[in-house]
């Protein structure tokens, strides 16, 4: 069962085998025209063009390899800004891997991956002070070099400085294929984190893939940097397609900083667009206009039966306040409920789903502009093949993948790397099924599958999603106890004073929309948000 899809590529970019050629070519395509936009370390606004960007990755560049730093492995240890992606474009342009280290882990957590990884260098700003001190002081971490953000310019100077006294440039240094780029540790959600192997090859077909199947204009960049998700977003869709974008350096400035950037599109995990959508009805309730909306919806949809689309116009104040061009958000990292892809194309923006994992660099499918289906991960990208292993008799079995971005394994762990590998099929760990026309609709993860004694299987995901359609169910887990179904609740009883009482009614009115071997047969409410990864999935096993 493969996905047979032809493809359309979007504007003109050739073919690429590193990230460092996407980073040469960027710089060469966008030369004085602004790349990104940004806050600096004292709040001002600052601009670089695509000229200024690679004027401080090669002076940075330049002064790691007059380091000794070649062929040694760099972590960067911040939140996003402009200082990280220059960094990252440092260590992905010269013969270096870059480990990108997710900043809210706790200090333990990340002493331990340096100590795993054996990192030799890392970036990091004052915040993490802490962190580091207690880097240095471990025995086990073989960190030999520490650069700190706020001698950024100084560190671009000497770079620059180092070449003009006739050191080699470091660019001149073949950057090959098939070269280990990047370790990124995965944020799982039931065990240790992996180091995913990566080369340069693997993630720069991966972006050029991503960037020939969607293409887009301006950004509002908020996604973390350390997370691959970001990567054929805003650090390498910038260079492959010319455009800017504005680095958010938080999630809570999302609102202003799209108000005042004006993005075209976005790209976010389902948590956000849940949010923005839930955002855009509560304002609507607020200020009295719930009403006036949902009439506006049912005349928009009906004139849209008849190829009359006036919903930029007619929503212009909702879409006003995300800033007033935004016209699509690029969707994944997890499973996103049908009612906000359906409820934001009402309103007149596009949700364009895709699914990918660390191991694929990340991005194995995706929806188009021209040919998608609401509900669907979209089909494979010209760079992977996908099939559906030993589907059963409703065509849902394990999403295996294979193809040019597919990982060069896990760092140091052998077995684990063989196990994840089905010849030359990388088993993704995730069920789904692909229609007729080749888009992929995901199930569930296989290692939280429910096993029923008459030997069904249940995928908790399917169950947790209808669930999640009730307005007040904040978060659910759905596993099985003593064998029974159970779903366990976190509610919104701010909103809702009397969910507890709804609750039972309304579980058995989605029961009723499920076979009967999948219905809840047992309910828990507990009091506190469910414990959750750094990327904000809830952690199954807590």
């Amino acid at each position: 069962m493969k996905a047979k899809v032809k493809y359309r590529k979007y504007g003109n970019i050739p073919d690429m085998n590193t990230v460092k050629d996407i980073i040469v070519y960027g710089a060469k395509q966008g030369k004085a025209n602004k790349q990104y936009a940004f806050k600096d370390m004292n709040g001002n606004y600052c601009e670089k063009t695509f000229d200024e960007v690679f004027f401080d990755a090669t002076g940075l560049g330049q002064h790691l390899y007059t380091l000794g730093l070649k062929g040694k492995k760099v972590a960067i240890l911040s939140e996003n800004s402009y200082y990280w992606i220059a960094a990252f474009y440092s260590i992905a342009s010269g013969n270096m891997i870059a480990i990108p280290l997710d900043p809210k882990l706790p200090k333990e957590d990340l002493v331990d991956l340096m100590v795993r990884s054996g990192c030799d260098a890392i970036y990091y700003t004052q915040d993490f002070a802490p962190a580091i001190q207690m880097m240095k002081e471990n025995p086990e971490v073989k960190l030999s070099v520490y650069l700190k953000f706020e001698d950024f310019d100084e560190l671009v100077r000497m770079g620059h400085e180092e070449l003009s006294g006739g050191a080699k440039n470091y660019l001149d240094d073949e950057v090959k294929p098939d070269d280990l780029g990047f370790i990124v540790y995965t944020s799982g959600t039931t065990g240790k984190s992996k180091g995913v192997m990566l080369s340069q090859k693997n993630v720069a077909v991966d972006a050029i893939a991503t960037c020939r199947a969607m293409t887009a204009d301006q950004t509002v960049a908020f996604l973390p940097f350390n997370h691959t998700l970001s990567w054929a977003s805003a650090l390498f869709a910038s260079p492959l397609l010319s455009k800017w974008g504005y680095i958010c350096s938080s999630l809570r400035n999302l609102q202003k900083d799209m108000y005042t950037y004006h993005p075209q599109h976005i790209t976010a995990v389902p948590l956000a667009v849940e949010t923005i959508y839930k955002k855009i009805w509560f304002t609507a309730r607020k200020e009295g206009k719930e009403e006036k909306l949902k009439k506006g919806i049912k005349l928009s949809n009906a004139l849209m039966k008849i190829g009359i689309d006036v919903r930029r116009k007619l929503f212009k104040e909702v879409l006003d306040n995300l800033g007033g061009n935004l016209e699509m958000i690029i969707c994944g990292g997890a499973s996103l409920d049908t009612k906000y892809e359906q409820g934001l194309y009402d309103l007149g923006i596009q949700v364009i789903n895709g699914y990918g994992t660390t191991e694929c660099s990340p991005i194995i499918t995706c929806n188009r502009l021209s040919n998608y289906k609401v509900g669907s991960a979209g089909y494979a990208l010209e760079c992977n093949d996908v099939m559906i292993k030993d589907p059963d008799d409703e065509g849902v079995g394990e999403v295996y993948a294979k193809g040019s971005n597919v990982m060069m394994g896990y760092y140091d762990e052998p077995e684990a790397t063989a196990e994840t590998f089905d010849g030359e099929w990388f088993k993704t760990g995730d069920y789904g099924y692909m229609d007729k026309d080749g888009f992929l609709f995901l199930r569930g993860r296989k290692k939280n599958l429910i096993v029923l004694s008459n030997g069904k299987n249940v995928s908790p995901e399917e169950i947790e999603d209808k669930l999640l359609t009730v307005d007040y169910i904040k978060e659910v887990v759905v596993y099985e106890e003593n064998g029974a179904i159970t779903a366990e609740f976190f509610l919104d009883e701010n909103e809702a004073p009397d969910a507890k009482d709804r609750l039972k009614k309304d579980v058995r009115a989605i029961n009723m929309q499920l076979p009967t071997y999948k219905q809840v047969t047992k309910t828990k409410i507990r009091d506190t948000e469910f414990p959750k990864t750094t990327t904000l999935k809830i952690k199954r096993k807590y």
